[in-house]
């Protein structure tokens, strides 16, 4: 009995070393393709079967003080960032508050008509698809650049393309679905997701930079390919103080960026993923219910595989269908990708690299997820 009972310990203690020298093994190669693009940081989650099987972080929280980078700590992480507004339109539309077809300038408060096109409505679901023919020509950080009544070039702001029958991806878009969120609950946007998408999966995030621990946040940087360096970009994190002392509901929205503001690890990035691969649920919890959640990722856009804030992609996996996001902003490079069916997916956070792209897409993201299949899920 005793040699049996050592023999088992034995085998046990082998499969756990063998396990721990094969994650150091996964993140060095991590690693090596990481320096391939001179990465500052790549933080990264596998899941499998629905359920986290690998998590590391590689390289540097912050150059400048050395610090490596946890899979815990936090990062802005742009585009993603979509998702979770649309995630909370789509709770508004199932307890009937909100309609995917209503005229949207009814629900900003403002006229929202391109003026080459001016009988055909722009409707809530061809501005969550960026199929509105509204586009960035004007910027998107304050809503008056499209506000007829604020801006004499708010005709600019239009594409020469009849809404619905075109496709241009468009910060702008999601500025003014965070202002309509607002309109619709009379609830400062930031508080909106924390109570109703946050809170619920217990991830810890946000769009409101004073109400997180500042020492978790990643140093986001930006190469200089004339110095050769990284250049740190503080203003991702900008509190907007002044700003939120005359914050005005459904008008103020674009100073939390609900097109790219959010702030969360990647662990907890991928506990959302998780969730939307389930069709709206994770852990017990429902956010939106499996039709939303189909909605949300099934393709509006001709020609272009983008649904409500998720679009639909075989150029990230060679040729297989993946549904997610990416986002860049300040240097930085994430992406969030799952196989709805097969329950599998990966989130990708770089806090700075050497950009190179193909097929509109960060060659790092297709290299390492393409490497964390092979060595996960194939």
């Amino acid at each position: 009995m005793k040699n049996l009972i050592s023999v088992t310990t034995t085998l046990f203690f082998l499969s756990f070393l063998q396990a721990c020298f094969g994650q150091q093994a996964i993140s060095d190669s991590l690693k090596a393709i990481g320096d391939e693009f001179k990465a500052v940081g790549i933080s990264v989650v596998v899941v499998k079967d629905g359920a986290p099987v690998f998590q590391t972080a590689v390289g540097s929280k912050n150059l400048e003080t050395g610090e490596p980078l946890a899979v815990t700590d936090i990062f802005r992480i742009a585009s993603i960032s979509k998702s979770f507004s649309a995630t909370a339109i789509m709770q508004l539309v199932e307890h009937g508050r909100l309609s995917l077809d209503a005229d949207f300038g009814e629900l900003i408060g403002f006229p929202v008509r391109n003026p080459k096109f001016p009988n055909t409505p722009i409707t809530l679901r061809m501005v969550l698809s960026h199929t509105s023919s509204i586009s960035d020509k004007n910027g998107y950080f304050n809503l008056d650049v499209i506000n007829p009544e604020k801006n004499p070039n708010w005709r600019d702001a239009y594409n020469d393309y009849e809404p619905g029958k075109g496709y241009q991806y468009c910060n702008l878009n999601f500025n003014m679905v965070g202002a309509v969120l607002e309109r619709q609950t009379g609830e400062r946007f930031d508080s909106y997701i924390k109570r109703r998408i946050l809170d619920p999966l217990k991830l810890y995030g946000g769009y409101c930079v004073d109400s997180l621990d500042h020492s978790s946040f990643v140093t986001l940087y930006d190469y200089d390919t004339v110095s050769s360096r990284f250049i740190p970009q503080p203003t991702a994190y900008h509190p907007r103080r002044a700003e939120l002392q005359t914050y005005k509901l459904g008008e103020s929205t674009p100073v939390f960026s609900p097109t790219g503001g959010m702030k969360i690890s990647a662990v907890d990035l991928a506990a959302y993923m998780i969730m939307h691969m389930n069709g709206g649920e994770y852990k017990g919890v429902r956010l939106i219910k499996p039709q939303s959640s189909a909605t949300m990722q099934t393709p509006v856009a001709e020609g272009r595989n983008y649904g409500l804030a998720l679009e639909k992609t075989d150029q990230i996996l060679d040729g297989i269908d993946l549904v997610g996001h990416t986002g860049s902003a300040y240097g930085l490079h994430s992406a969030m990708f799952f196989h709805p069916k097969e329950r599998y997916g990966f989130v990708l956070v770089t806090n700075g690299c050497i950009p190179t792209y193909k097929n509109d897409y960060p060659l790092i993201t297709t290299r390492i997820i393409n490497f964390l299949y092979r060595n996960f899920i194939q």
